[in-house]
Formats: C-alpha cells, sequence, structure tokens
C-alpha cells in the first residue's frame, strides 16, 4: 500500500536536505556546481538510491525524488541526478553484470564519477521504435560497432561515460530491438558538438555522432533479448525525477513569491491580502502539493517492483509536476511585477527552464496518448 503520509525517516531526510541546500546558494558556476554535487555525494545523498553493497544508501527512487525535490525548492537543482544514479545507476544495479556494477556504482554513488544517458534522435525524438542508431557484432572480435546519432544529450561533457540505447538486429526475426552500452567519453569515433540553448543551466546539452565506435562485448548492459524491459526500468525513475525537479522549482518559485507578497504593501497593504494575488498563488501551492502525491505513488510503486503501475503514474507524476511547475513560476513572476523580471530575484530565468518539465523527457501530450491508449483504451491514432 501506497502510505499517504511520509515516514519519520523521510521527514528527517527531507529536513536534512533542505538545511544542507540552503547553505550553497544557486549558482551558474560549473565548478560551484560540481562542489555542491560532491559535498551532496560525501554526505549520501548522491547515490542513496544504489545498492549498499555497492556504496550506495539502500534506498530507492522514493528517497533519491525526495532529495532532489528538497535541492530545487532551495534553488539548486542538480539536473544529473535525474540521469547519472536515478536512470543509468538504477538500470546497472538492475541489470549490469557483477563487473559493471562494480566499475560504475560505488564511484556514481560517491560522486566521482558521472554517466550521461543518450536516447533521443533528430528524427525519434525518445521513439524507441524509431531509433537508428544501430549496433552490430564484429563476428571476428565480438566487438560491438555502434553507428548513429543523439540529440539534447545533458552533461557528455562532464560525464566519465554515456548509457547510450541503440538497436541491434534481432537473429531470429530480423527486427531491430532497442540495447544499452556503455559508451566512455574518449571512445574513439565517439564526437559531442554543445547545443546553442537560450536555457540558463550548468548542464549544457549535446548532440552526439557516433561513427564506427568500437566497444567490448561487455559494454552491452543487461540481455540482449530484454532491451525495452531495461529501458523501461530507467525510464521510470527518469519521469519521477523530472517530476521532483518540477516540483521542487515551482516550490522556490511559489516561496519568492509568498515572500514578496507578505512584504511588498501598496495602498498600506501588503499585496498579499489582496485575493487577486493570494488566490493564484494558494492554487499553485495546491496544484504542487497534488502532484507530489501522484509523484511519491509513482516512487513507491517503482520501489515495490510494480514497473507497470509505476510506468502510469510516473507519467501522469510527470505531467501534473511539469503544468504545476509552469503555473507556479508564471504566477510568481506576476505577483513581483517588473521584479519578477530582475536577475536580483532569481525568477526570470525559470520562465524557459519551467518549460523543461513539460518538454523532457517526454512531451505533455505523449503522456496524454500514453494516458488515453493504455488507461482508458481508447484507439490510437498513430
Amino acid at each position: 500500500m501506497t502510505p499517504l503520509l511520509e515516514s519519520e525517516e523521510h521527514k528527517s531526510l527531507r529536513e536534512a536536505v533542505a538545511a544542507f541546500a540552503k547553505t550553497h546558494p544557486h549558482t551558474t558556476n560549473a565548478e560551484d556546481n560540481t562542489r555542491l554535487w560532491q559535498a551532496a555525494a560525501k554526505l549520501g545523498y548522491i547515490g542513496v538510491n544504489l545498492p549498499e553493497a555497492y556504496g550506495g544508501g539502500g534506498a530507492g527512487i522514493t528517497e533519491l525524488s525526495l532529495v532532489l525535490e528538497e535541492l530545487g525548492a532551495a534553488g539548486n537543482p542538480l539536473l544529473m541526478m535525474i540521469v547519472s544514479p536515478a536512470i543509468c545507476g538504477t538500470v546497472i544495479a538492475r541489470f549490469g553484470t557483477e563487473e559493471q556494477k562494480r566499475e560504475w556504482l560505488p564511484p556514481l554513488a560517491d560522486g566521482t564519477r558521472l554517466m550521461a544517458f543518450g536516447i533521443t534522435e533528430p528524427d525519434a525524438g525518445s521513439n524507441s521504435h524509431r531509433i537508428t542508431t544501430t549496433a552490430r557484432r564484429d563476428a571476428a572480435t565480438g566487438d560491438w560497432i555502434l553507428t548513429g546519432r543523439k540529440v539534447f544529450v545533458s552533461g557528455v561533457d562532464i560525464a566519465d561515460a554515456t548509457l547510450i540505447v541503440g538497436r541491434t538486429e534481432d537473429a531470429r526475426t530480423g527486427k531491430l530491438k532497442p540495447c544499452l552500452f556503455i559508451v566512455p567519453r574518449d571512445a574513439p569515433g565517439f564526437e559531442r558538438r554543445a547545443i546553442d540553448m537560450e536555457l540558463n543551466a550548468v548542464e549544457r546539452q549535446f548532440e552526439l555522432t557516433l561513427d564506427d565506435v568500437r566497444l567490448p562485448a561487455d559494454a552491452l548492459v543487461g540481455d540482449e533479448d530484454a532491451g525495452l524491459l531495461q529501458l523501461f526500468a530507467g525510464l521510470n525513475p527518469e519521469r519521477v525525477m523530472t517530476a521532483a525537479f518540477g516540483i521542487g522549482m515551482g516550490r522556490f518559485a511559489l516561496a519568492k513569491a509568498v515572500e514578496y507578497a507578505r512584504e511588498r504593501t501598496v495602498w498600506k497593504t501588503p499585496i498579499g491580502a489582496h485575493q487577486a494575488i493570494a488566490h493564484p498563488l494558494a492554487q499553485a501551492h495546491i496544484d504542487l502539493e497534488l502532484a507530489r502525491l501522484m509523484m511519491q505513488k509513482a516512487a513507491h510503486l517503482y520501489d515495490a517492483g510494480d514497473d507497470v503501475g509505476a510506468g502510469e503514474a510516473a507519467n501522469m507524476a510527470k505531467y501534473a509536476a511539469g503544468e504545476a511547475c509552469v503555473k507556479a513560476v508564471d504566477q510568481a513572476v506576476h505577483t513581483l511585477g517588473g521584479n519578477g523580471l530582475t536577475r536580483e530575484y532569481g525568477l526570470a530565468r525559470l520562465i524557459t527552464a519551467s518549460r523543461v518539465a513539460r518538454i523532457a523527457p517526454v512531451s505533455r501530450e505523449m503522456i496524454l496518448n500514453y494516458v488515453s491508449h493504455q488507461t482508458l483504451g481508447l484507439p490510437k491514432s498513430y
């Protein structure tokens, strides 16, 4: 059963992360961001979901999403938490070989190494059925050879390797099936190009080119014949963590607006006393709280091993959080008026950043497609 109320342990974790995050002012400086990441890892926050046997906290996505939410609520969201421990760490912990677990999980947990994740392609988006990045075996050596392109891959420049979603040919059917490969940053033929984004974030976005990238046989993660199962084992946590990212950002913006509305006085009255200001802020708070409940449900289902139930809930949580985040940021900016667009208050940069929770890693329209088809049983138009 999914608990409706947080345990005392979770409350304590939330308070500890919040206190830690407030000691690190928001920055767009890469070095400061790295120090924040390492400090959080030293306290066990980055690897809280990874197995204890490999240096992690032995908890789950429930705890990891809580950490990201509180970091975001303090103005310090660590985007790579969605990617490195949540997607890559989870996939390796569940499906990797013993050698892969020993090589990657301890450094992912202690913050000394990072891993990026590449699935999106220029012509396929995140549609795993249309991915054109292919992997073929070299019959003579047993090596894998990867060829293809990826776009909107976060943090490749600071990651030690990228978990790439490619497709291999099924010998029985001749059809292509998705598989996951660990590609080291310095692998020959693995090139990256920064995408010029109007997004004020430390973590940059990249386009990747894989030109006959040769990898050893043990670069394959998991079973070659269980690609979709393994892929969604990483994508469900990604959706939960994106929800946490959005909720944290929304809470940060809302807190700024509430503080301003309490103090800003016009005609001898704080503007927060006026319902035209107060009610939209109250609605934003309600929407964020509702999104958090669905996020917690999705995280608990995933941690309980219910991948199917978690898939539905994670998509709903990501949708709800994205909408709530954008509305909270929008209302916060309007509450501050012209001040909402100044650098001093730190809200203007969120106008663009909040859209990330709506767009990535899957658009709200595709989530509505998922719910209409999978949950409501309506026919597909595609």
